[in-house]
């Protein structure tokens, strides 16, 4: 996104802007009702044990705040994904070293960085995109109710 990062809600209560004693309370004007969603998108079987277990933690939180619905059911699972491979990638360079020395003598970076750094990199794509940091959760807001208008009948 182009220009500057809006502020976190508890953030500009504490500077005084207009905005931010509404954010604060949660409340901007909008009713945040989960439009048909009544319960979070199932865990995808192809994850792996820690992707699950991530999955897990992350889609009651985000369906509570009503910022997940079923069609973010593949980028919470790219996420899911993407953290489980960091994961094993971080316990193998905690085994590994770091550098390893390459039978002709040249020292290169362990391969294991490489994945655990691009793990980092899709993760962080992910979280601003599902409102994972304090900077995006300002961004997302939650699904909408559908109210008919006055002048539409049932």
């Amino acid at each position: 996104m182009r220009g500057r990062k809006p502020k976190p809600a508890h953030l500009r209560v504490v500077s005084g802007t207009r905005g931010g004693a509404l954010a604060w309370r949660g409340d901007d004007g909008g009713d945040h009702a989960r439009g048909a969603d009544d319960k979070p998108p199932t865990c995808p079987a192809h994850l792996s044990p820690t992707a699950k277990a991530e999955w897990k933690r992350l889609a009651r939180h985000l369906f509570a705040l009503g910022t997940l619905a079923e069609a973010d059911r593949a980028a919470l699972a790219a996420y899911c994904q993407a953290y489980g491979r960091w994961v094993e990638a971080e316990k193998t360079l905690a085994q590994t070293p770091t550098l390893i020395k390459l039978p002709s003598g040249y020292i290169q970076p362990s391969p294991w960085l490489g994945i655990a750094n691009k793990q980092l990199e899709i993760m962080k794509g992910f979280m601003a995109e599902l409102g994972l940091s304090p900077v995006s959760r300002s961004r997302v807001t939650p699904a909408q109710k559908l109210q008919p208008k006055p002048w539409e009948f049932d």
